[in-house]
């Protein structure tokens, strides 16, 4: 399976709570709900592209315990995620004695880098990470993760968890698709091509 990175964050990288306002308040996050506002039928229609191709999910305990909270208690049969979150497989990394209780679910304990690993060499489409900013640091940090889609909101909070932080990671991107919605989100996919790349500037002639 290939390993894929899904993020909503703000212009200035903030992914915390885009859901509602109470979705995720530690550390004393009370901006939360900024996705909401720009919401729209594109952006439905590609995240849930994106998830079809999906054989699991790979959470990290925070946003594991967040989904079996919150995902369960959506019972729209219209609705076009809950089916696919609810009956996915989830594997979520702790090494805290984290209680398998959104089914089905596997817990991963010891190194994330070699338990996703081992779980990249099974056949299937994608494994897709969720939320989860730190194991996503982690593993990218790694080399693990394959393709980073994103969704950019429009709008600046100043404060709040960002998606990737770790200041030991660097990542080249190849873009693959990027388009904006009628409510201005900006959604963008990029392969992974190593390491970040660096240069001299010599000049703009260099480049024509």
């Amino acid at each position: 399976m290939k390993l894929a990175l899904t993020g909503f964050v703000t212009l200035d990288g903030v992914s915390q709570g885009p859901g509602s306002p109470d979705e995720d308040t530690s550390d004393g996050f009370t901006r939360g709900g900024w996705l909401v506002p720009h919401i729209d039928g594109t952006f439905v229609r590609r995240t849930s592209e994106w998830l079809d191709l999906a054989d699991g999910l790979l959470l990290g305990r925070r946003t594991y315990e967040a989904f079996a909270r919150d995902w369960p208690e959506i019972t729209d049969p219209a609705d076009p995620f809950t089916g696919r979150m609810n009956t996915l497989p989830k594997y979520v990394v702790s090494n805290t004695g984290t209680e398998p209780t959104w089914h089905p679910t596997t817990v991963l304990t010891g190194d994330p880098r070699r338990t996703v690993a081992d779980l990249k060499r099974r056949p299937g489409r994608e494994l897709q990470i969720h939320g989860s900013a730190r194991l996503g640091d982690a593993l990218l940090r790694a080399g693990l993760v394959d393709t980073v889609r994103l969704v950019i909101a429009p709008t600046v909070l100043g404060t709040g968890r960002r998606l990737l932080t770790d200041p030991d990671t660097t990542a080249g991107l190849r873009l693959v698709h990027h388009e904006a919605t009628p409510n201005g989100l900006l959604l963008i996919e990029y392969a992974t091509t190593g390491p970040a790349a660096r240069g001299d500037y010599d000049g703009v002639t260099a480049f024509l």
